[in-house]
């Protein structure tokens, strides 16, 4: 079994913090630009995990 790099569990724990600050912003908040930059930043690390993921670099 291949062991992940610790920076490939940073960027998980990044995701789960992006995706529920991002749920509570849109909740709790009326500043449209920070849920937004919140989404994003989400999004780019959900994309760099599968991408890590999948072609185990």
């Amino acid at each position: 079994m291949v062991q992940a790099s610790p920076l490939w569990y940073v960027l998980w724990v990044a995701v789960a913090v992006f995706g529920v600050l991002t749920w509570y912003l849109d909740k709790f908040s009326q500043r449209r630009e920070l849920i937004r930059l919140s989404a994003i930043c989400g999004i780019i690390s959900m994309l760099t995990l599968v991408l890590w993921t999948w072609t185990d670099f």
